[in-house]
């Protein structure tokens, strides 16, 4: 009886031992995942401490993103980060680079378009900071006069899923189509309710809209690429998001990183630089409306 007894312990034991196992492993993966996190940050700040200079990679469009970060390369100096900017033209570029760890950080989209990105890429890139808005604007193609859209008129948008939204949002604002009512910023050409002019909707990557200048009547642009176009917000455009719009409220241009990076130091120290008072009056100064920082 005492032998019988013995067993079941034993076995009991083991039985116990290696679910325990089991389990220590996987909390030891996460201990060990946590603890490289808070290892990082420490490391970074330690340096930032002993005025040791951290090197620090960025993947921005070149307009407006890369000048707002190369104008705050001097004030991050100062603070011990060496910030390199790394200029893309896309925008599938910037993320892919980040989630494989090659770059530390972007800087070039709005959140709603990071969560469609990770949705469809399987990425897990978040938020480190809000950092300026950018109105979507209606500019000039071969026509200029919004008050008298002709007949079958061809309007160029972004085909991204939340900028072509926008897009038909300011469209619809300006009475040129009316959308599905429960539409909102998930609208796609599909939600089209009533389309007076019979108007067609020419969808295209968001960079190259402003090459149909030539060929479509009208262009819905995102502000940098209206600005690598040289159209003046403040004079070109023939209509824009207002700042107390549905859009303005949403799309905020961020910068991201990896899920976790963004506690880091040196991410830290840049999201408050691009959002210091130095860096808010160079946007204001030199983009004139087209770039809005965001408080």
């Amino acid at each position: 009886m005492k032998k019988g007894l013995a067993f079941v312990l034993t076995a009991a034991f083991c039985l116990a031992a290696l679910t325990g196992c089991g389990s220590s492993k996987t909390e030891t993966k996460a201990a060990e995942t946590k603890a490289e996190t808070t290892a990082e940050t420490q490391a970074a700040e330690e340096t930032q401490a002993s005025g040791e200079t951290t090197k620090l990679t960025v993947a921005a469009s070149p307009t407006p993103h890369a000048e707002i970060l190369n104008a705050a390369k001097d004030i991050l100096k100062e603070k011990g980060i060496e910030l390199e900017v790394v200029e893309f033209t896309d925008y599938v570029q910037p993320n892919k680079v980040v989630d494989a760890g090659d770059i530390d950080a972007n800087y070039f989209q709005h959140t709603p378009y990071l969560e469609n990105f990770n949705e469809e890429q399987g990425t897990k890139l978040v938020s480190a900071g809000s950092i300026h808005y950018e109105p979507l604007g209606i500019y000039p193609g071969k026509s200029s006069d919004l008050s008298n859209i002709q007949e079958g008129a061809e309007i160029a948008v972004p085909n991204d899923a939340t900028n072509e939204a926008r897009a038909l949002l300011l469209l619809e604002a300006n009475g040129i189509i009316t959308l599905k009512e429960d539409a909102g910023l998930n609208a796609t050409v599909n939600d089209i309710a009533e389309n007076p002019y019979n108007v067609t909707i020419i969808e295209l990557a968001a960079e190259q809209v402003a090459r149909a200048a030539e060929d479509a009547d009208f262009l819905v642009l995102n502000g940098n690429y209206a600005l690598q176009a040289n159209f003046s917000v403040e004079k070109d455009a023939l209509a824009k998001e207002e700042a107390d719009s549905e859009a303005a409220q949403t799309y905020a241009n961020i910068v991201a990183v990896r899920e976790g990076d963004e506690t880091r130091a040196d991410i830290q120290t840049l999201i408050e630089v691009l959002k210091s008072d130095d860096i808010k009056s160079f946007i204001e100064s030199t983009y004139e409306g087209a770039v809005l920082p965001v408080e």
